[in-house]
Formats: C-alpha cells, structure tokens, sequence
C-alpha cells in the first residue's frame, strides 16, 4: 500500500533552466559579492565566468564519477574559485551565501502550476510527502519552498549538500524514507530524469516512479543507459495526484 510520495525540485516541482541571461547575471553577482566581501577577482566579467565555468567542469566529473556531493565550502573554494587562490579564511565565509545565490541566479526557477492543489490532495489522502533533491547549496532548497507556499506540506526534505550523496544513489533515498519512517515499498517518487531519478528511486525499492519531462531532462540524460523505465509519465504535475489515487485503489 502506497504510504509516501517524495519528490524531486528543479525540474519537477519547479521549472528550472539556465540562459545567457541568467549566467550573465549570476557572474554579475558573484563578482559584486567577492568584491563587497574583500576579494578581487582582478580579471573582467567575461575572464571571471571562464574561470568559474571551467572550475564547475571540474567539479561535475568528479561529482558524476562518484555521486558524491561536496558542501559548498570546497566546491567554490576547491573547483569553482580555485584559479584565483583567494585567501581561504576570506573566502570559506563566502562559500555559502554564494552557493546560495548561484542557485537562484544561474538558473530561472519557477514553481509549476497547480503544485500545492495537487500537494494537498495527497495530503487529504493521508499520505506523508517528501522531497530529495540534489543541490549543491546547503538551504536554497528550503527557503525556495517556503517562497512557493509549499514548505509546510513536507514532512521530510532530503538534500545532497546535506546527506553528502547524490541521486541516483539509493542511499540518498534511503534517508528520506528512514526521516519518514516509511518502506521503500510503499512510495512513489516523481522526477524528471531517468539518470537520476527513475533509475534512483527504482533501485531503491520504491513501489512506482513517475516522470514528468522539464527543459533540463535531455539535457541530464544525454547517453544514460536506461536501466530502468517510469511506470507513469505525466505533462502535468496536477496529474500525479488521480495517477497516486489509482495506485491507492489498486487500479
């Protein structure tokens, strides 16, 4: 019997994509935020984004070799501002609050319609809800959802920066259903990668994935193996909530 629903964010409970716009204005940011906090980058804007650009290329094969989530203190300091070879005790405070907004900033982010009607739907049907999100900043997850109105309807949120580990490793899942105290069994996750998400959370155990397709999922399972298949696919978020009901009566 179906007791949980967990969730994937970007891409899932949120639209999510990246644009020239958006990078622009997060290197616009980052260079204001190293400067306010001491530090010169002593390159231009467009040297800058290089730099970061090459140091996030870094950090992403080390991260896909081994699904292992760094905190955000080596990742900038180690892989994204390593070039520069900033002070360490000016630029570990940084860390985070850059994190934080490279989250918001590199990426246009913008809750899908008719998440919480269809949260509180499962909610009404007695259900504990989750999210497991791999995120490379300690609490824009959270205060994301708190921004949508949604942060209440979770019992459990579940994050890579957090746990140290990353979809689709099932440990990370394991995690969120422990938190809830509920069998791997007995939930459904929803999520818009195979690579990540349908291929995690059927490893894991869980009784049904459901995939809903974002602008990113391309992108993210470019070359993946498909181990693993949904059991749904959904255009519409709102259309989880019948697709659970019917697993709930045994449709």
């Amino acid at each position: 019997m179906i007791t949980s629903v967990m969730f994937d964010m970007g891409g899932t409970l949120e639209d999510v994509f990246v644009d020239e716009q958006s990078e622009l204005a997060a290197v616009e940011e980052l260079d204001r935020m190293l400067r306010e906090g001491g530090l010169d980058p002593e390159v231009d804007l467009a040297e800058l984004k290089r730099r970061v650009d090459a140091g996030w290329k870094r950090y992403g094969a080390f991260r896909d070799s081994c699904d292992v989530e760094l905190k955000p203190i080596p990742i900038w300091r180690d892989y994204a501002l390593a070039d520069f070879n900033f002070p360490r005790e000016i630029l570990e405070p940084l860390c985070e609050p850059i994190a934080h907004m490279w989250e918001l900033t590199h990426y246009h982010r913008s809750l899908r319609p008719r998440v919480r009607e269809m949260l509180e739907g499962l909610r009404d049907l007695g259900l504990k809800l989750g999210v497991i999100s791999n995120t490379a900043a300690m609490y824009q997850v959270f205060d994301s959802l708190e921004e949508y109105g949604i942060r209440d309807l979770f019992q459990d949120v579940t994050l890579s920066s957090v746990t140290g580990m990353r979809k689709p490793l099932p440990d990370i899942f394991e995690v969120s259903t422990r938190q809830l105290r509920v069998k791997p069994e007995n939930c459904v996750y929803v999520g818009d990668t195979i690579s990540r998400d349908i291929i995690g959370s059927k490893r894991a155990g869980f009784a049904c994935s459901i995939q809903i397709c974002s602008k990113l999922t391309k992108e993210k399972d470019a070359g993946v193996k498909r181990a693993f298949e949904p059991d749904f696919v959904v255009e519409d978020i709102y259309e989880v909530l019948p697709v659970v009901k019917g697993l709930l009566e045994g449709k």
